[in-house]
This record gives C-alpha cells, sequence and structure tokens, in this order.
C-alpha cells in the first residue's frame, strides 16, 4: 500500500493510471491498467463543456485509467454530463458540489480529479477548499495544474496524514534524466501521424483519440502518444507533459516516448496528440512536437466558427491553408486531411464546411465527433493504402 505522497513524473514505457490507495489495485511499470479501474469524479466548477473544462470535457468521453462516476459543476447540476457536452447521454451525473457527489455513491469514490486547464496553471481559494476536503474524505487528488500540489506544505500535509497521493501530471522528473533528442526516432518502423491544429483547446486529442480507436477496430495497430494533461489521465500508455519539460528536452523526452511505443508494441502506426498551434505566438509546443516526432504526417484541426484564439480576441484565427503552409515549410512532412470542430455550428452548416474545406484544400476532410469513425481513418489509408487490410480471398 502506498503510503507517501507522490507526484507523477513524465515516462516513456507508461503513463500510468491513478497513484495505489488502499481500495486500489498497484501497477507494475509497463502492465496494462489494473483490471478495476480506479473510481473518479471529476470537479469541474463553472467550466464543464467550456473551453477551460477540456479535461473534464475529455475524460467524459474517454477514459481507460478511470472509470468516471460523476462532475461537479454548480452550473449543470441535475443534468446528465453526456447530454450537455454532446447531446447524447451517458449516465455521468453533474452534481453541484462535492458533497453531493460522494454522498450519491455508497462509498467514498477513490479518486478527485481537478477536471480543469486555466490558463494561469494556478488553484483558486474555492478549489483548493475543495481539494483539501476530498482528501479529509480518504479521496486521491490528480491534477493537471502548473502549480504542483505536492509542493504545497498544507495540502502535503492532509495528504501523507490520510495516507492518499497526490498525483502532478504536469511534474517533469528531474533534468538529470531526461534525453536529448539524438535522431532514434528515424530507426522507428511505424507511419507516425501528428494531430495538430489552428488553436489550442480545438479537440486535437479528442480527434487522436477515436482515430486510434477506429484504426484499431479495423485491425491497424495503432498506439497514441499523449502529450498533454488529459491524455495522460485518460490513461494513454505512451507520453509526456510536453509544457511542463524544459525546452532543451523536449524533443528528445518526446522522441523517447515515441520510441518506447514503437519498441513495446511494434504498431503500424503512431499517432501523436497534438497541442497550441504551430502558428500561435503563445505556444511552443507544436513546434517540439513537429521536431521531436518528425511525422511523415499531419492532420490538422481546425474550428471554422471560432471567431478568435482561445484567451485572445484580438488574434483572429488563421485559414487552415495558412496553417497547412506553415507547418509543411517547418518540417519535411505533410498534411493529409482537415478534421473540424464544429462547436457554434448546425448539421447543416457542418456538411456545407466540410464540402467547402475539402474542395478548397483538396484534401479530405471530415468532423471528429458528428461524422463516423471511419471518415476519419479513410483520412489514413487513403494517404497510406498499404495499411487496408488485405481481402481474406487475396490473402489465400
Amino acid at each position: 500500500m502506498e503510503t507517501a505522497v507522490k507526484a507523477e513524473r513524465p515516462v516513456w514505457q507508461n503513463a500510468s493510471g491513478p497513484q495505489p490507495r488502499s481500495s486500489e489495485h498497484s501497477q507494475e511499470p509497463g502492465k496494462s491498467l489494473a483490471a478495476r479501474p480506479s473510481t473518479a469524479i471529476v470537479y469541474c466548477e463553472g467550466n464543464f463543456a467550456r473551453v477551460d473544462g477540456k479535461t473534464a470535457n475529455g475524460l467524459v468521453r474517454h477514459s481507460q485509467a478511470y472509470r468516471i462516476l460523476s462532475v461537479v459543476d454548480s452550473d449543470h447540476a441535475g443534468g446528465d454530463s453526456g447530454q450537455i457536452l454532446d447531446g447524447t447521454p451517458n449516465h455521468i451525473p453533474v452534481f453541484g458540489d462535492l458533497e453531493t457527489a460522494v454522498t450519491h455513491e455508497a462509498v467514498i469514490p477513490d479518486t478527485l480529479i481537478y477536471g480543469m486547464a486555466p490558463s494561469d496553471g494556478k488553484l483558486s481559494a474555492d478549489d483548493r477548499r475543495v481539494v483539501l476536503d476530498a482528501v479529509s474524505l480518504g479521496m486521491n487528488i490528480v491534477s493537471g495544474l502548473h502549480e504542483y500540489l505536492s509542493d504545497d506544505a498544507e495540502i502535503a500535509l492532509a495528504a501523507k496524514s490520510r495516507n492518499v497521493s497526490l498525483r502532478d501530471i504536469r511534474k517533469p522528473r528531474n533534468s538529470k534524466d531526461m534525453r536529448l533528442f539524438d535522431g532514434s526516432v528515424a530507426k522507428v518502423k511505424a507511419i507516425r501521424i501528428a494531430v495538430l491544429g489552428t488553436d489550442c483547446a480545438i479537440g486535437k486529442r479528442t480527434t487522436a483519440t477515436l482515430l486510434a480507436r477506429e484504426l484499431n477496430a479495423q485491425g491497424i495497430k495503432t498506439v497514441l502518444v499523449g502529450t498533454g494533461q488529459t491524455g495522460l489521465m485518460q490513461g494513454a500508455k505512451y507520453g509526456v507533459a510536453m509544457d511542463a519539460v524544459p525546452p532543451q528536452f523536449c524533443c528528445g523526452e518526446l522522441e523517447g516516448a515515441i520510441v518506447a511505443a514503437s519498441e513495446g508494441e511494434q504498431p503500424d502506426v503512431i499517432l501523436i496528440e497534438g497541442q497550441g498551434a504551430l502558428s500561435h505566438p503563445a505556444f511552443c509546443t507544436s513546434a517540439f512536437i513537429l521536431r521531436g516526432s518528425q511525422p511523415d504526417a499531419v492532420i490538422l484541426q481546425h474550428a471554422p466558427k471560432r471567431a478568435h484564439r482561445c484567451d485572445f480576441p484580438n488574434m483572429a484565427m488563421p485559414d487552415p491553408a495558412d496553417e497547412i503552409a506553415l507547418i509543411e515549410a517547418f518540417a519535411t512532412t505533410k498534411v493529409i486531411g482537415v478534421t473540424l470542430n464544429h462547436e457554434g455550428m448546425t448539421d447543416v452548416e457542418i456538411t456545407a464546411a466540410i464540402k467547402e474545406h475539402a474542395r478548397n484544400l483538396s484534401l479530405p476532410v471530415s468532423d471528429a465527433l458528428s461524422r463516423p469513425a471511419a471518415h476519419l481513418a479513410e483520412i489514413v489509408l487513403s494517404a497510406y493504402p498499404r495499411l487496408r487490410p488485405m481481402p481474406v480471398a487475396a490473402a489465400l
């Protein structure tokens, strides 16, 4: 049983699931997640189904590492999180406060996940009280903030007294243990595809997750390498929180994760989750992802109705054609398709946007959530027809 307060470190071999507590199963490095996923409440006060709630949004849609029981957000109390987020019930309720969410369960859940990604990366006073309340109940805490809970004297002492863990997704390991880029990614045999975007919080991770699931369902072995807090929380087996790594090590750390995925899984395709946007002056992670992964191809995510960059009302969204040109000039790669984020769009508008972007860009275009996942896979299969499963008759 784990008793110490621990901070999660970026890993190459496995981005592990929740830290064990007395009611959890521990996990051997490199092995699959425990048979019984840890139960979790996702705290997302005032931000669920919004941009800053992207961690909660992602966990509600997909989580291997945790069984999500409920979401806390008083703005949507009494609702169904799937209905609120995507218009389809998922039977994960939303409660107005932590106490109500906990008392709804027969036993106290294992974990509280901080499900927000505020631009300042810090814990508010109200949120701090919720974290301490959860610790007092004996719940582990998972956080993707830039402010590390394990470094907070009060929270760390409370966690130690209750024998629970603090998992800081973005807390990097010591720089002496980090690796520099050495070019070994060039020896990876799998096709490497980065899912980039024209802005932050635009759906790159969701598209990559759905694409990986569909390719695997079609018999094309695919591994998704996570590069952000949410993907690692969801249970990505390989990855590193890129925005928490010192710049000189970013390319090498990502390269290490990709090489480990290649050696550990022998996949046909490795998808690399994107961060930010190459053209966005507030982010440098897209550049590191392109350099560190050396992708064979890129899929670009774009939101046609988004007028300006997130948190930058005076910064207009780029034209996807310009972003494609920038990506292909910056790296030796090619954009093979475009996926849309349909925020603020009707189904008729989505259909029109798909046709318009396909015509203007001369690329296959789909919408990751409103159109069949097979359309996403077809973007990859059209660019790499050798991946298509061989018909049974031909195989004989």
